[in-house]
């Protein structure tokens, strides 16, 4: 997948695309993900990020902000990081709603 075309695509259709790299998953823990390992990627993966400003400045964006969607490789959002990103976005914002497409 490559960023830019999916960012024009969007932008054709009048949807922003914004890549946030600090909120990917690094190599060092993606590969947990990758051999079926999904709760020791969650873990390590929430242990990066619990703490990391990028995902801070999220959380205070999703209130005021359009409705935002968060994308990955993985088909499965369970067996994705993008599920530790909106668990911790919500522990933050009681109320956020989050719906997996």
């Amino acid at each position: 997948m490559s960023k830019t075309r999916l960012g024009e695509a969007l932008a054709e259709r009048g949807i922003a695309y914004e890549h946030r790299r600090a909120l990917g998953t690094p190599p060092d823990i993606r590969w947990l993900f990758k051999a079926n390992r999904v709760a020791e990627g969650r873990a390590a993966f929430r242990a990066h990020i619990e703490n990391d400003p990028a995902l801070d400045a999220l959380a205070v964006e999703l209130p005021a902000g359009p409705r935002t969607a968060l994308l990955c490789l993985e088909a499965k959002p369970a067996e994705c990081h993008r599920r530790v990103i909106t668990e911790l976005c919500a522990e933050r914002l009681p109320g956020l709603q989050v719906t997996d497409l």
